[in-house]
């Protein structure tokens, strides 16, 4: 069974591999980074964070605990004041393990860089704020907001419509009066046209009338003519017989 045996021996003994960690906690307190191998990268983070959480701590109690692991005075002004200060509001994840995509001449070990968040050699919580800044997405108000805001709009839009109903009735009258008044006015156009189409109708019939009564008249006149024409023609033959018997 493999009962406490958790974490990478790295290859090395206890007692190298304790000396290993504290040195390399040590120089990254100082540095704010170190390159090492991946492996160790990885062991070196655990003690890191621990040492951290007593710098936040900040008592008497924390500080020799810090002090029986890191021996830089260096590195004890760096804990718990200046890393103390800049982690007060965050919990946990206070290193940074980048792959360098390299490997080691000699046994072609992978490397990695072990770094601090907000340390002076830290480029990449820059370009994150700024891409973040970017593509802030919009806080989504709640659904219960939004039909509390509608329900209030419509509450209060409708006596506004109930107010402009009435406006927009007289208008509406106004409007269709001035449509008929429109429509209207033609109309006794039309009806003076008609009228006096009527009137040269009547025009052209009056003297077509007045043309059959002269030709009657002249029609009357000549049967009278004619009679009296017989009259005179049997006195001339009476005369002309009285001037015969004398």
């Amino acid at each position: 069974m493999r009962h406490l045996k958790a974490g990478n021996r790295l290859g090395v003994t206890t007692s190298h591999r304790r000396a290993m960690m504290r040195n390399m906690v040590t120089s990254i307190l100082e540095h704010g980074q170190v390159t090492c191998t991946l492996a160790r990268a990885k062991e070196v983070r655990k003690p890191l964070e621990k040492m951290i959480s007593w710098g936040k701590q900040g008592d008497l109690h924390a500080r020799r605990q810090a002090l029986r692991f890191v021996k830089s005075k260096e590195a004890m002004l760096q804990l718990f004041e200046v890393l103390a200060e800049r982690f007060k509001d965050r919990q946990g994840g206070y290193s940074r393990i980048i792959k360098l995509g390299k490997n080691r001449l000699g046994d072609n070990s992978e490397m990695a860089i072990v770094q601090l968040l907000g340390s002076d050699a830290d480029q990449l919580s820059s370009l994150k704020e700024k891409s973040s800044k970017k593509k802030q997405p919009k806080k989504k108000d709640s659904t219960v907001l939004k039909e509390v805001s509608e329900e209030v709009q419509a509450d209060s839009a409708t006596p506004e419509k109930a107010e402009s109903a009435p406006e927009k009735s007289e208008t509406e009258v106004v409007e269709t009066t001035e449509n008929t008044e429109v429509e209207a006015a033609p109309a006794p156009k039309d009806d003076a046209e008609e009228k006096s189409a009527t009137a040269e109708v009547k025009a052209e019939e009056v003297p077509a009338e007045s043309e059959v009564v002269a030709e009657e008249e002249k029609a009357e006149t000549k049967a009278e003519a004619a009679p009296a024409k017989n009259e005179t023609v049997p006195a001339t033959e009476d005369s002309a017989s009285e001037k015969k018997a004398d």
